[in-house]
């Protein structure tokens, strides 16, 4: 009984460097998604100087949330392990002391736990399952996961920029796919969103069923996604009007 208890610990603390993680991978997506897809961010940024720049953030948004969502399905044995997780809430014996703990802690008696209750942890553990296992090997989506490791082990580190102005184009690790000329194919952006939202709902799940904490990350995206608009708000080049460095073109000059 110490062991599973031991073992309870250690899944919890792993749920909730989970939910670190989770958190750092919502700012860096909801502060990149207008550098991708706003027609008039990108106007404002134009072709100026301020591109360079630009595109540097814009990329390295991109690389650092591929690199937060990619560490939640780390192998390493002092990483957060979905793998690990799965294998324990497969366990009966685990899942049994996990119930009688959550029961504990709100009181409850090891005999007296409430057939509700059982009934909602089950159905938590059964979603997280199925959601950990379409990323697992032979799992319907194992192949993005597959795609995104790939793509963090051997060129996450690629630094060069592409020249041409701003612009709502695909996605930014494709951009990095054409540069090196790889025959590779890289996951789509819908890829990565979907395995965005579905690590999303895996956390906030096992944040419910390990820890008895309710988490609504999709509040948190929220905010994180309207402090971005205020931030970009103000983003231009040194080419659009409204930059302090702005200087209109000599054709648009009043003669004296």
């Amino acid at each position: 009984m110490e062991n599973l208890r031991q073992e309870i610990e250690k899944i919890r603390s792993m749920v909730e460097t989970a939910r670190q993680e989770i958190e750092l991978a919502i700012m860096f997506h909801e502060t990149w998604r207008p550098t991708a897809y706003d027609a008039d961010l990108h106007s404002r940024i134009g072709t100026s100087y301020a591109t360079h720049t630009f595109q540097i953030i814009r990329l390295s948004l991109r690389r650092e949330l591929l690199l937060a969502l990619t560490r939640l399905w780390d192998t390493n044995t002092q990483a957060v392990r979905m793998s690990l997780i799965a294998e324990r809430l497969r366990d009966k014996k685990f899942f049994e002391a996990l119930v009688q703990y959550r029961a504990r802690r709100l009181g409850l008696s090891s005999v007296s736990v409430p057939d509700r209750m059982r009934g909602e942890l089950t159905s938590r553990r059964d979603q997280i399952l199925d959601l950990i296992g379409r990323y697992s090997a032979g799992g319907v989506t194992f192949h993005i996961l597959n795609k995104l490791k790939t793509l963090r082990h051997q060129h996450l580190a690629h630094r060069q920029l592409p020249d041409g102005p701003a612009d709502v184009s695909g996605s930014d690790t494709q951009a990095q796919k054409s540069v090196e000329g790889e025959s590779a194919v890289w996951a789509t952006d819908d890829e990565i969103e979907a395995f965005y939202q579905d690590n999303l709902e895996i956390i906030c799940l096992l944040l419910s069923l390990v820890n008895g904490m309710a988490y609504d990350l999709s509040e948190a995206a929220n905010a994180y996604k309207h402090h971005a608009k205020f931030f970009w708000a103000s983003a231009r080049g040194e080419r659009t009007e409204g930059h302090p460095d702005y200087c209109p073109p000599l054709s648009t000059l009043p003669r004296s």
